[in-house]
Order: structure tokens, then sequence, then C-alpha cells
């Protein structure tokens, strides 16, 4: 079940916990972890899951997390399931990597390109997002859509930059459907 405001308390409660034990970046660890685990559909599905009760559920989660978190998202994650609010997990998991990038002054932006890129290309783009915003730590994830056909799509805290080939092949193809170019003509 998807609750932002939920996943936002609870995943603030967690970084403010975490930093006043002086365990963030721990904690940001286990998070990620989370994150990684997340991609499994079927464990996603578990959480979400009415028929399974709390108790299996956490069981299941220990199982899998068992030493390799830290006692504080060891804690945090009974509390969840103890609220029967383990759906809530990958919501809290964003959210929390969300402020936590917000704390640290990080930034994420993703590229999208035809073809793969090269570094110095890649480099060339961190330095021109730099110098056109106050970021000062940007990470660049980069992907490849032979869809665009060449261009490329960027998107970063919330805005999209679609400079691509087949955003404007879609712009001429809405022309022609709207016959724009017909009373021109006469």
């Amino acid at each position: 079940m998807n609750n932002p405001r939920l996943s936002q308390r609870y995943a603030k409660s967690l970084i403010d916990l975490a930093t006043e034990l002086k365990q963030l970046g721990e904690v940001h660890a286990d998070i990620l972890l989370f994150q990684l685990i997340l991609k499994n559909r079927d464990f996603v599905l578990m959480l979400d899951s009415p028929i399974i009760k709390s108790d299996k559920k956490y069981k299941i989660i220990n199982a899998i997390t068992g030493g390799k978190i830290s006692k504080i998202s060891e804690t945090f994650l009974q509390l969840l399931c103890n609220k029967n609010r383990e759906s809530n997990l990958p919501g809290i998991v964003t959210s929390f990597l969300t402020q936590y990038n917000k704390i640290k002054g990080l930034h994420n932006a993703k590229l999208t390109t035809a073809s793969s890129i090269s570094k110095e290309l890649t480099d060339t783009f961190i330095i021109k997002i730099k110098a056109s915003s106050s970021f000062d730590h940007l990470h660049l994830e980069t992907l490849v859509d032979e869809k665009l056909i060449g261009g490329f799509v960027l998107e970063m805290e919330g805005k999209l930059i679609d400079a691509s080939i087949l955003r404007d092949l879609n712009d001429v193809k809405k022309q022609f459907a709207n016959n724009d170019y017909i009373h021109k003509l006469r």
C-alpha cells in the first residue's frame, strides 16, 4: 500500500534516530540493501499480502537480512511489522533515500541516450549540469534506449529535458495529424 505521508514520517524518524546515535552511514547502507531486496517482485508481493501474518513476514525479512544490517535497522523492521506497516517498506526506503540525499546535498540525474556514451561525454554532462545549477555533488545514471534514435533525455529534480529525435518525430507527426500545414498550401 502506498502512503507517502506515512512513509515520509517513518523515514524521518529513522534518520533522526540514526543521526542522534551517530549511525546514519550504517543505516544508509542498510537502506541500500533493502532497496536491492525490494527489486524482487515476489518479496514486495509478500509484504503486501494480507494472508501472511506480520510475525511471519518479520521472520522472512529477518532470514534475508539476518546479520547483514545494524541493530537500529533490525529494530525498525520489527517495529514496522508490529504495527502492520511492513507493506509501506518500499515507500519508506524511497523517502529515506530522498531525505538522506537532501541532508548530504546529493543530487541524482538520469541520462538516457540512444547508444552508450563515453566517460568524457558523461563528464561533460556533469560539468554542464553543475554549471547551470547550484549542485556540488551529482550522481549521473546513464541508460540506453535505442527507441530514442538519437539525442538524449535528461531527468533531474522532477524536471525532464527531452532532446531526442523520437520526440522531434512525434512532434512532426502531431503537426501533420492536426493538418497545421494545409492552410499554408492554399
